[in-house]
């Protein structure tokens, strides 16, 4: 594919302002609706925005590191970008597509990336039971929350929850328990990505639980179901040499 309408978009920083105003200097700014590939200067976090802000469109990008955290991202440099998005290697990603049902009968839906996390209100530990494709398997899970992660997002919170690392192309989900109090020992499970997932809020008055789908926050809610959505394709660009299985792979090395 060939990539000659670029837009640049940038997160707000000295560093990535600097680098969109430099790169379209250089290359010109185009119109996201026309693009052939976007590129995001910024951290993971700008980039899952960017993915989430330009999903229906369907086209690549490819991400350069100029914020905090790098890990999805490709070095910078202002200097062949176009030989650069050429040879980068793509890979296909497919979201998690949330519905979440609140007390007050609301029925809300979105898509994440990384992970869709179940998450007290208030002091109160929440209660849990969880359903996989409409079998109970675990009656009350006591617990600060839990997580259903991608492999894309399986090194970022669920990683920090101690749950499982996922190989790209796995063909699986990671469900991962967030400060589990009963059962005690019970350290989450790996689902194949087909699986449907239900969280049913026990004592929901008593014990308010949130639903967040990366940046979309559900509070109250009595029942959330979680799913791979196959029909959203999302395709991120990397250089051959920084590519995303490698990076996923060594962060299970890390000390």
């Amino acid at each position: 594919m060939s990539f000659e309408k670029v837009v640049f978009v940038a997160a707000d920083g000295s560093e990535a302002e600097k680098a969109l105003q430099e790169l379209t200097e250089r290359y010109g700014q185009n119109i996201p609706e026309n693009a052939d590939v976007i590129v995001a200067l910024g951290g993971d976090g700008f980039i899952l925005e960017a993915l989430h802000d330009y999903m229906d469109l369907r086209v690549p990008i490819f991400g350069m590191h100029r914020g905090t955290i790098g890990f999805l991202m490709n070095h910078y440099s202002a200097n062949a970008l176009t030989e650069r998005l050429n040879k980068a290697k793509e890979v296909t990603l497919h979201p998690l597509r949330m519905i979440a049902e609140t007390a007050n009968g609301e029925s809300r839906e979105a898509l994440a990336i990384n992970e869709v996390a179940m998450l007290r209100e208030t002091r109160q530990a929440a209660k849990l039971r969880i359903h996989v494709d409409g079998r109970e398997r675990l009656p009350e899970l006591i617990c600060d929350g839990a997580l259903i992660s991608t492999p894309a997002g399986s090194s970022a919170y669920n990683l920090s929850v101690h749950g499982p690392v996922l190989p790209l192309g796995a063909n699986v989900l990671a469900l991962t328990p967030i400060s589990a109090f009963r059962p005690r020992r019970w350290r989450g499970a790996i689902l194949p990505h087909t699986a449907r997932v239900t969280f049913e809020v026990k004592e929901p008055d008593k014990r308010p639980v949130s639903a967040v789908a990366d940046r979309e926050e559900v509070r109250q809610v009595t029942n959330i179901t979680v799913s791979e959505d196959r029909n959203m394709a999302i395709t991120l660009l990397f250089d051959p040499e920084h590519n995303l299985d490698e990076r996923i792979l060594a962060e299970q090395f890390q000390p």
